[in-house]
Formats: C-alpha cells, structure tokens, sequence
C-alpha cells in the first residue's frame, strides 16, 4: 500500500466517523508536508454554521495554525472529494503544492448534491451573476490598499 493511500484512508476514516458521529456531511480532508499529516478537516457546515466549513477549508485552517503559516507550500492535500471551487481558492491562496481527491463532483450530483449554479455563477462575469454586485466607496478603500502596499511588511502573497 502507498503512502499516498494512507493519507487518503485517513481523510476516508475522518469523513466517517464525524458522520456518524455528529452528522457532518462526508467530506474529509487531510494536509502532510514531508510525510506528515499537520492538517485535518471534515465539513462542519450544518454543525458550526458556518457555510465555509467545508473539510478542505478546515484543514488549511488547522494546518495553518499547527505550521504557524498562512503559505502551505510543499503540502500535498488529500481530500474525498473533488473540490468545489471556493476550496480551489482556498487551496491557491494557502499555495497547496499537489491535490489527490476520491469522489468527484460528478459522484455528488449523481447522490443529488448539485454544485451547477455555484460553478456558473464563479465562471460568470461579475455583473452577469445572480447574485447582485455594486461598488462602492473605491477611492477610499483603494487609499488603505495603497498605505498596505506601501507598508514595510507588505506581502503580495504571490
């Protein structure tokens, strides 16, 4: 067996047993750098209210605190799903190095669980999406953009 396949069994077993337990829903996630897991996360949504709660999101939250380190880079990322893509995002912004996943979204749609309007409404133009959009205030908000920019410990995160 891989190691690959124990970081996946872990995220599989987390998944479960929080499903059984609590009612979480069934996605689990696991983050290792240098063979390691420093991460773990299960969707918590129903139970922290909280819509962010989604198993990838909290183990970069939980890898994050445990590496004191927002950058994540040279971690792999184990999850039991493909991701959605506001955990795509996550993962960028945490700069995950590599992603393996079991289920597709494709496996959830199949059980009901429809992501579509999520996925059109992320690949829309921001003015063409359901949910409404206005600016406001830019020239001030861009004056502290500025001023952080400007700043000695600015970061650009990139």
């Amino acid at each position: 067996m891989s190691t690959h396949e124990t970081f996946m069994r872990r995220a599989i077993e987390i998944s479960r047993d929080k499903m059984r337990a609590d009612g979480s829903a069934p996605f689990g996630c696991v983050i290792v750098k240098d063979g390691v897991i420093v991460g773990e996360g299960v969707n918590n949504v129903v139970n922290n209210h909280d819509a962010t709660s989604h198993g990838e999101v909290e183990a970069i939250r939980d890898a994050g605190r445990n590496l004191k380190s927002w950058d994540l880079s040279g971690c792999d990322l184990y999850t039991t799903c493909e991701p959605c893509e506001m955990c795509v995002a996550s993962m960028f912004w945490a700069k995950i190095s590599r992603l393996y996943y079991a289920n597709t979204l494709k496996d959830c749609a199949d059980i009901g669980f429809k992501l579509e309007p999520l996925t059109n409404m992320v690949r829309s133009d921001l003015h063409e999406r359901t949910l409404t959009a206005e600016r406001l205030l830019p020239t001030e908000a861009r004056e502290v953009l500025d001023e952080w920019a400007a700043s000695p410990g600015f970061s650009s995160f990139q």
